[in-house]
C-alpha cells in the first residue's frame, strides 16, 4: 500500500510541474532566480549558479510542503475517531478538484493565488530558498487542486511520518524535471514552442486521474491497485 502512495505522490509532483502555470513559467524562474538573462546561462560557471540557485529554490518549496504534509497528517491524527468521514469527505474534494482540472467544469475561487517576488531576492545568498517558500506558499490554479489533493491524502495516513514522507516525494515529482530543465534551460526554450500545444491535453489527464484517485480514495479502494506494484521495494 505504502509504495502505490508514493508513486501517487511522486507523479502528483510531476503533474504538477507540467502544469500550463508552472512549466512555461520555468525560463521566468530560473532568470529571476539568477539575475541573468537565458543567453547568459549557457556557461560553465553560470550553469554551476544555476545549479546552486535551483537546489535552493528547490529546498524552500519542499520545506513548506513537508511542513504542510506534517500539519495535516498531525490534524488527521486528532481526527482519528472520524478518519471514515474525513476520507469519504476528501475524496469528494478531490474529485471536486479533477472536474476544475481537467476542464469539466470551471470553479472561479480555485483561479485565486497569492505571490510574494521581492526585488534583487537573486542577489541574496538565501533568496533562491525564500522564492521556493514563496512559490509553495501562493496558490496557483494548476497546482493548487493537485497539491490539496495530497495533502487530503495525507491527512487520512495512520501515521505523521507517512504523511511527511508524501510531501517528500510530492516535492521529488516537482524537483527533479525542475533542476534537470533549469540545468538544459536552452534545449527547453528551444523545444518548448513545439510541444507546449499538449499541455491542455496533461491538464485533462491530470484532472482525470485526480477524479479516479478520488472514487478510491472515498471507497477505500486504493490498494486494490497496489498489487499491480508487489516488485517494488518498502520503505
Amino acid at each position: 500500500m505504502k509504495e502505490i502512495s508514493w508513486i501517487v505522490a511522486f507523479s502528483a509532483g510531476l503533474f504538477s510541474f507540467l502544469s500550463p502555470c508552472v512549466l512555461p513559467m520555468i525560463p521566468a524562474y530560473v532568470s529571476y532566480l539568477t539575475g541573468a538573462g537565458l543567453t547568459e546561462l549557457t556557461s560553465g560557471k553560470s550553469k554551476l549558479t544555476v545549479l546552486y540557485k535551483s537546489i535552493g529554490f528547490i529546498l524552500g518549496f519542499s520545506l513548506v510542503f513537508v511542513i504542510m504534509g506534517a500539519s495535516i497528517s498531525s490534524l488527521g491524527q486528532l481526527l482519528s475517531a472520524y478518519q471514515g468521514i474525513f476520507r469519504r469527505a476528501g475524496g469528494i474534494l478531490i474529485i471536486v478538484f479533477g472536474i476544475h482540472t481537467a476542464g469539466i467544469f470551471k470553479i472561479k475561487l480555485f483561479y485565486s493565488e497569492k505571490r510574494w517576488f521581492p526585488e534583487n531576492i537573486h542577489s541574496k545568498n538565501l533568496g533562491s530558498l525564500f522564492l521556493g517558500m514563496a512559490f509553495a506558499a501562493g496558490w496557483t490554479p494548476c497546482v493548487g487542486p493537485i497539491l490539496s489533493s495530497i495533502l487530503i491524502y495525507a491527512g487520512s495516513m495512520n501515521t505523521v511520518s507517512t504523511g511527511i514522507l508524501l510531501l517528500v516525494f510530492y516535492s521529488l515529482g516537482l524537483a527533479i524535471p525542475f533542476i534537470l530543465t533549469a540545468l538544459a534551460i536552452e534545449s527547453f526554450t528551444k523545444y518548448f514552442k513545439r510541444y507546449s500545444r499538449f499541455l491542455p491535453a496533461i491538464s485533462t489527464i491530470s484532472g482525470i486521474l485526480l477524479i479516479i484517485f478520488g472514487i478510491l480514495i472515498f471507497f477505500n479502494k486504493l490498494a486494490v491497485i497496489s498489487g499491480y506494484f508487489n516488485f517494488l521495494p518498502s520503505f
